[in-house]
């Protein structure tokens, strides 16, 4: 079974443009509710369907397969749940092989922007850059299924508009 680990932070600084290896563009939508989350996922070149278990701490069961590009395309305008997840991820090298991946938000989401480091083991180090804000990986506000649901821009005092 394949294992995501996790760390998630918010971003303070644009320190980390310098660095940047890569830039892609991705739209991603979700499928349903319930304890996993099935995601559509589409860059310009390449889609994917991930369904990802419920979380234990920073680490959860993740599958990813490929599909057609077209497929994910009518998955996303007809099959999705919420609004489309619109970001640019920005890749930037850490130590020991590692990379940031740094979400610039767009649209619904904007000016929002995170960074996630993928662990091989729950209790890898790593040093965490100076532009780097608050540890998020426990808020799941932060998570991409909940901001297809409770958008960024809609929030009020840092958290979203919780419904009597």
């Amino acid at each position: 079974m394949a294992i995501e680990i996790e760390r998630k932070f918010l971003v303070a600084s644009d320190m980390w443009r310098q660095d940047v290896v890569s830039s892609t563009l991705m739209r991603q939508g979700y499928l349903g509710g319930g304890a996993s989350t099935i995601r559509v996922r589409q860059t310009e070149n390449a889609a994917f369907l991930t369904i990802k278990g419920r979380a234990s701490g920073i680490a959860r069961a993740e599958f990813e397969y490929p599909i057609p590009i077209a497929d994910a395309g009518e998955i996303l305008a007809a099959m999705t749940v919420g609004t489309i997840v619109e970001k640019i991820r920005h890749i930037v090298p850490a130590e020991n092989g590692l990379f940031w991946e740094v979400d610039e938000y767009l649209n619904a989401n904007a000016p929002l922007f995170t960074a996630e480091i993928e662990l091989p083991t729950p209790y890898t180090t790593f040093r965490v850059p100076d532009w780097l804000g608050i540890d998020v990986s426990d808020n799941k506000n932060y998570t991409n299924r909940s901001l297809s649901r409770d958008p960024y821009s809609t929030w009020v005092d840092g958290a979203p508009v919780q419904e009597d």
